[in-house]
């Protein structure tokens, strides 16, 4: 955080130039979504953490190079909330899941959407699974997350959201875990003009996911942006500007920076815009968009409401 406190001051104010009028900031958190997905998604994304540019990172711990990408988040002990990334649509379960991963690789996430939709999950074998991956997480981290999602938001779906609060109920987290809500407001999804079916989409599969949440005492973030084409051509600063567009009391943008290396190529589609998300990230056009917006990068963990 320091190279925008060096630009904000303390980060709670900002000065209007020429005007001499001081006007408040409003706070928002940007996470950083896959790490440990692979190890160019990981560095990158250290190398945002480093540059202060991050307030939240979700990490997924069931692939290969989680434990030692895990243990080089500890050690950069960065000023960000760590989470866990659930996994359920990516690579090999941490277990065995007979009726959902019956030749021992998780189904597509449109299988799983359309399972859910039929009530045709198999919530005990969810719920191992989303122990065994808490689990890995607390092992590297040395405590539980700050807060929960989902890869593809699935930590959503009817059948994945029941017991995954039923797990981190019984861990004694509700209260202190944050979980996100990816489903924003429509009012905010149309003022943005950015991605709104897909928008649209994630908050007609998630419904419910919220007041379920809150029902039981989780703290959720409200107001969401984040979502992409994922398209080499698009102007990822564009695209950014638009998440910032009808920002909630306690707004979460989530974003896909990292480095392009083989392990990516062979796991996941999404790797040039990758790349793009870090450059912009990196640069002073960040520091400047967040000035002229008056906005200032927080934890959600530390935001008041």
């Amino acid at each position: 955080m320091a190279r925008l406190k060096q630009i904000f001051g303390s980060g709670d104010r900002a000065r209007r130039e020429g005007a001499g009028a001081v006007t408040k900031t409003r706070p928002f958190a940007l996470c950083a979504d896959d790490y440990g997905l692979s190890y160019g998604v990981s560095v990158g994304i250290l190398k945002a953490l480093s540059a202060g540019v991050l307030t939240a990172v979700s990490a997924i711990v069931t692939g290969a190079r989680w434990p030692a990408m895990g243990r080089e988040l500890v050690r950069n002990d960065p000023d960000a909330d760590l989470g866990l990334h659930l996994n359920l649509t990516l690579g090999r379960p941490l277990g065995p899941m007979a009726a959902f991963a019956p030749k021992g690789l998780f189904p597509p996430v449109s299988a799983l959407a359309r399972q859910s939709f039929l009530g045709r999950l198999p919530v005990d074998e969810i719920r191992d699974e989303i122990d065994r991956q808490l689990d890995r997480f607390e092992a590297v981290i040395g405590r539980p997350p700050d807060h929960v999602d989902g890869h593809h938001h699935v930590h959503m779906l009817k059948g994945v959201r029941e017991p995954l609060l039923e797990a981190l109920t019984a861990r004694g987290l509700a209260g202190s875990v944050w979980l996100r809500n990816a489903g924003d407001a429509p009012h905010r999804i149309a003022l943005r003009r950015a991605h709104v079916r897909k928008a649209l989409t994630v908050r007609s599969l998630g419904a419910g996911f919220a007041h379920a949440a809150k029902k039981q005492g989780f703290k959720l973030n409200d107001g969401f942006a984040g979502f992409s084409s994922f398209r080499s051509d698009r102007d990822y600063a564009r695209s950014f500007e638009a998440c910032l567009r009808a920002p909630g009391r306690r707004h979460l943008v989530m974003c896909h920076p990292g480095l392009v290396d083989d392990d990516l190529k062979a796991l996941d589609p999404v790797t040039t815009t990758r790349a793009q998300e870090l450059s912009y990230l990196l640069s002073p056009r960040l520091p400047e968009i967040l000035e002229r917006r008056h906005l200032r990068l927080a934890r959600l963990s530390k935001m008041e409401g």
